[in-house]
């Protein structure tokens, strides 16, 4: 194998004035993690939606969870750009969210309230990782977390409009 292959991924020392970038990293990896496992979710109940709102959730969750896995690339870059290293496992994935599998086949509706409750307890987490980043001089995060709080609020609201009664 070639020397450029035995290449170990490591934190990095990077000066761009962010104050304890290891606290905005494992910040930044609890959101990462909640937004793969919702993104995962998602696209199960994308895939298993039966019913007379088949298509309307079928479609609106094809588009959460096509922005969500884009958001877990952007997400595990900033988590680079500040010098630490990405979650790397699937364990510490799960581990780290807040978002869980059901343990029991749902309804529809269960299906969007589930992904609507999941989608508020993210927006939760970005809302504490807005903070974290004003306190440590990290605007790029913040304004990452921002912009990632904003569509976890409007899927939210968009899922229990749809099973509004």
């Amino acid at each position: 194998m070639t020397q450029s292959l035995n290449v170990v991924p490591e934190p990095q020392d990077i000066a761009s004035g962010v104050k304890k970038p290891e606290a905005i990293a494992d910040a930044l990896a609890d959101v990462l993690a909640d937004t793969y496992m919702l993104t995962y979710k998602t696209h199960a109940y994308h895939w298993n939606v039966e019913g007379p709102l088949f298509y309307s959730i079928h479609n609106l969750t094809e588009g959460q969870y096509e922005d969500m896995f884009a958001a877990a690339d952007e997400l595990a870059e900033r988590i680079r750009a500040v010098g630490q290293m990405a979650p790397m496992s699937l364990g510490e994935i799960i581990e780290r969210s807040v978002v869980k599998d059901s343990k029991e086949k749902l309804s529809a509706g269960d299906m969007c309230q589930a992904l609507a409750d999941d989608h508020e307890r993210t927006a939760h987490r970005l809302h504490a990782l807005i903070k974290l980043s004003g306190d440590h001089n990290d605007p790029v995060t913040e304004d990452l977390a921002t912009a990632r709080s904003a569509f976890h609020e409007q899927a939210a609201w968009m899922l229990k409009a749809l099973i509004a009664e």
